[in-house]
């Protein structure tokens, strides 16, 4: 029997906040959990704010579905099933924070990889084991996680099977805070976000998204900027407060 949802989606007023609903299953990702992220991902770029992801429960994903992921089939793999949401994920307009406890392991841990910033508590490990089942991380590990930690620590983690727990992630710059309370500590976060000036973060991230040099594009962009009013009452509330 399906679950009846396997993702909650929170929409308040200057954010989102997405759980991963399958704690009995440590929150794997199966095809229902796939389907269901996709259509958060499009509320969220209907009306682009600020993303809180984090799993119910104990952990943040402790995978792919193997039951499903046994079952799958070259047609699938080439469909890019997992790759193609999370890539959709990295690609929403604003920023997103994965607020990570216990196991991200497999897709979870590329699911975490998508996000642009992760908070841990002490108890998360990070890891891709796949090799070990017989397939490789190709839902982004290979160019994410290269990006994020630097290709040695990838090659441990995806050749090696390296494991990462918290502090080890934080020191390797995969993670930005370890707290007791990581939901409360992704807020806070959050909390910094959405008093910055949403154009211009969106512009940030789609620059440091791009692949390779671009000062042109940054050029444009700060042109668009510089015609603001925001920016206008920004600087000028700034220049205030300093007098």
């Amino acid at each position: 029997m399906p679950d009846a949802h396997t993702v909650e989606v929170e929409e308040r007023d200057d954010r989102f906040v997405v759980t991963l609903d399958r704690p009995a299953r440590r929150n794997a990702i199966n095809a229902a959990m796939v389907a269901e992220l996709h259509d958060a991902c499009a509320r969220i770029e209907r009306d682009p704010k600020p993303l809180v992801l984090m799993g119910r429960g104990d952990d943040f994903a402790g995978g792919a579905d193997i039951a499903e992921l046994r079952d799958r089939r070259r047609e699938d793999a080439l469909a890019g099933i997992n790759r193609s949401l999370f890539d959709r994920v990295a690609s929403l307009p604003l920023p997103t924070v994965a607020a990570v406890s216990g196991r991200a392991l497999g897709g979870g841990a590329e699911l975490s990889y998508a996000c642009d910033i992760r908070i841990a508590t002490s108890t998360a490990v990070f890891g891709n084991p796949e090799p070990g089942l017989g397939i490789l991380a190709a839902a982004g590990a290979s160019y994410r996680l290269p990006a994020l930690v630097g290709m040695s620590v990838a090659k441990q983690v995806l050749l090696g099977g390296l494991t990462l727990d918290a502090v080890a992630a934080r020191e390797v710059g995969l993670v930005a805070e370890i707290a007791d309370d990581h939901v409360a500590a992704a807020h806070r976060l959050i909390d910094r976000i959405v008093r910055q000036s949403s154009l211009a973060l969106g512009l940030t991230k789609t620059i440091l998204d791009a692949a390779g040099t671009h000062s042109w594009a940054d050029d444009i962009a700060q042109a668009v900027l510089f015609e603001t009013e925001d920016k206008q009452e920004r600087m000028t509330a700034f220049l205030e407060r300093k007098r």
